[in-house]
């Protein structure tokens, strides 16, 4: 027989779409169930647990919701895994956390909140299971199950969410003004959700986000950039970029990404809109790649057209080294979105800087030389390049774009060739720095760079075999053209 809670959620939700909750997850509710129970406290689901389950998506985590003490509820779950787990718990929020196997369960007691005009920090005070689906964001994520002996199993939709996920809408519980205005963090879920969800924002909701929008500015930028990385890293995540622009809300978080929309005339010369070209070739990689940071090269690829932009007699619009500019700017970006200074931005920078590189030799014979500075260049990173330079191929006219992504594909069979041959990728002269202050016996200076660079360009023009005793030779040359015994 199955579990009665298994059981009673079937039929309850069966009319909009079955639900399925693993053995493991099962095991869970029973045991809180068990210990609410003996503690004589009511205790419900609550929020994105039920949401998912609702919706067919995997489930990492489950929120409880009790009518007393979450953190007395935490421990009293706990000592009921062997082993016991550890609670981690935050007093002064009254919730807790604990993690069995690879769940986390999150306590909490009901709650009714109010806030100050700066600040999304509510003041909490006990309250009901109502105030604390009052208190929700949307009305998907209000949905709450008991898990009490009298009622096991009955759902709570107090604000009509079945209807609305049935209808495939974001919609507030309460008035959005004053919801988004309590927390301008929820316009920013509003539109994760609806790009993770596909769903549509209600138009008085949505509205509501434009009315509210500049309260984003009492947010931290780290919760900012949490709530942008989830829409970059949704299946299409031009949904949500287009949301925030429609919105106001790009405008004020990344007025940088802004500047790209739009296209402008003269004398009959137009350029492209930037802004949605930029989105569709972030949707072109999300296809290809889940890489977090790829994704954020294709958003900051053309980031420096709007600087670069020149219009040219008889030409037209020009971007000329937008790539280099764009590459200077990335870590200002980074750093004012708090996204990580490290190997991951200077991945993005790379990109950025060589994102024309492959586009441009499609234009021209492609020698041996040009394509080993390419490999040379991009290293490990190669693939990634061309990912993003094969999604940077869009155009309205479907021959056009046919005719650059078969001149692409010759250029990415090159380059196998040449990798294969010369063993290119990742590859460093067979001289380096050390040795060469060695050999002239001189201390770290211009001259050791100068004469490391020249090896390593003869040897990637063709000039020089990739050899010691080639490379030997060439410096001892070298060193003497430039006045070095």
């Amino acid at each position: 027989m199955q579990p009665l809670l298994f059981y009673l959620l079937k039929v309850i939700f069966a009319p909009i779409m079955d639900i399925r909750c693993t053995d493991k997850e099962l095991f869970y509710l029973k045991k809180i169930a068990a210990a609410a129970a003996e503690l004589g406290i009511e205790t419900y689901l609550v929020g994105g647990f039920v949401r998912d389950k609702l919706l067919g998506r995997p489930t990492k985590d489950a929120d409880v919701v009790c009518l007393g003490d979450g953190i007395g509820l935490a421990h009293a779950v706990a000592s009921r895994f062997k082993p016991v787990p550890n609670v981690n718990f935050f007093k002064n929020f009254g919730t807790a956390q604990i993690r069995v196997d690879d769940f986390e369960i999150e306590f909490v007691g009901a709650r009714k909140e109010s806030y100050q005009s700066d600040s999304r920090k509510p003041h909490v005070t006990p309250g009901s299971l109502q105030d604390d689906q009052n208190r929700r964001d949307f009305t998907i994520n209000a949905l709450a199950v008991s898990l009490n002996e009298a009622d096991y199993g009955q759902l709570i939709d107090p604000f009509n969410g079945i209807a609305d996920m049935r209808a495939k809408i974001i919609r507030t519980p309460l008035e959005p003004a004053r919801t988004f205005s309590d927390d301008p963090l929820r316009m920013m879920r509003a539109i994760r959700f609806a790009t993770q969800l596909r769903f549509d924002i209600d138009e008085t909701t949505f509205q509501g986000i434009i009315e509210t929008a500049h309260r984003i500015e009492i947010i931290s930028q780290e919760r900012i950039t949490d709530e942008l990385n989830k829409i970059i890293a949704s299946p299409k995540p031009s949904i949500g970029f287009d949301l925030l622009y429609k919105s106001g809300l790009l405008q004020l978080i990344f007025p940088k990404m802004v500047e790209l929309a739009g296209a402008e005339y003269v004398d009959g010369y137009g350029h492209k809109d930037n802004f949605y070209h930029t989105l569709q070739v972030l949707d072109n990689v999300a296809r290809e790649s889940d890489d977090l940071w790829l994704r954020w090269a294709a958003i900051l690829h053309d980031i420096a057209k709007p600087a670069t932009k020149r219009f040219e007699e008889g030409h037209g619009w020009t971007f000329h080294g937008h790539e280099v500019v764009g590459g200077r700017m990335v870590p200002k970006i980074f750093a004012k979105l708090k996204l990580p200074q490290n190997e991951k931005m200077r991945f993005v920078k790379k990109l950025v800087e060589l994102h024309l590189r492959p586009i441009s030799l499609t234009k021209e014979n492609i020698t041996d030389s040009a394509i080993r500075r390419l490999l040379f260049d991009a290293g490990e990173d190669l693939e990634a390049l061309m990912t993003l330079c094969d999604a940077d191929i869009t155009s309205k006219n479907k021959q056009k774009v046919k005719r650059f992504q078969e001149n692409f594909r010759l250029v990415r069979e090159r380059c196998r060739e040449v990798e294969e041959k010369d063993q290119i990728r990742n590859w460093q002269p067979p001289i380096g720095g050390e040795e060469i202050m060695t050999m002239f016996n001189l201390r770290p200076s211009r001259e050791v760079g100068l004469l490391k660079d020249s090896l390593k360009d003869a040897i990637l023009d063709g000039i020089v075999a990739n050899e010691y005793e080639a490379a030997k030779n060439f410096l001892m040359e070298k060193a003497k053209e430039i006045g070095i015994r």
